[in-house]
Order: structure tokens, then C-alpha cells, then sequence
């Protein structure tokens, strides 16, 4: 079993910056997957960015790509979402996933495991 716990959202206005953290415990495999998915109200649940516990690999979506960072500090268990130059439209919840198989994909339905979510309000 796997417990994930984000945190670091918050309200900020356009332009500003945000970490999100995800603090991973339980049975964490070095070859599992972990991404980061926003949903905003009245929309469904989209991949930002994934990372692969051993080596790093990443993924982003267009719309993350040149802005935010998808990190992870192994000591730690912890996996980060850097976010710069934020937009109104990057306003959601933001969720923590693991996926066991380790595939970085895009599709939620994949990962096996989610934390609460945390709010990130961006304002213009």
C-alpha cells in the first residue's frame, strides 16, 4: 500500500511561482511512476508531468512544458512540482499519483494510487 500527501498550494497572483510537494510512504519501488494531475472545476482530471523514481525520467504536457518541473528527492520520498510564470488557468486541485508499472503515461486511470489534492487559486 502506498500513502501520498501533497502540499504547498496556495493563492497567488499571475506570474508568481509555487512548489507542490508529495510525501510518499508505504511499499515505494524504484521502478514505480509518479505524476502530478490538475483538475478545475467542471473539468476533467489532466496530466501535468510524471517522473520515474529510478533514473528520472520525465514527461510533461504542452501546457507544463517551459514552466514547470517535475523533481523528486529520493532521501526524502518526496516528489515536487515546481510551477513558474503561473496563469488564472492553471487554477485547480492538484493531485499526486503513483503508477506501479512505472510507464509515465498521461492516463489517470493508470496509476494505482492518489493523494487528497491540493488547491492552487492563481488570480489576474
Amino acid at each position: 500500500q502506498v500513502q501520498l500527501v501533497e502540499s504547498g498550494g496556495g493563492l497567488v497572483q499571475a506570474g508568481d511561482s509555487l512548489r507542490l510537494s508529495c510525501a510518499a510512504s508505504g511499499r515505494i519501488f524504484s521502478y514505480y511512476g509518479m505524476g502530478w494531475f490538475r483538475q478545475a472545476p467542471g473539468k476533467e482530471r489532466a496530466f501535468v508531468a510524471a517522473i520515474r523514481w529510478s533514473g528520472g525520467t520525465t514527461n510533461y504536457a504542452d501546457s507544463a512544458k517551459g514552466r514547470f518541473t517535475i523533481s523528486r528527492d529520493n532521501a526524502k520520498n518526496t516528489v515536487y512540482l515546481q510551477m513558474n510564470s503561473l496563469k488564472p488557468e492553471d487554477t485547480a486541485v492538484y493531485y499526486c499519483a503513483a503508477d506501479q508499472q512505472g510507464s509515465l503515461t498521461r492516463w489517470a486511470t493508470t496509476y494505482e494510487y492518489w493523494g487528497q489534492g491540493t488547491q492552487v487559486t492563481v488570480s489576474s
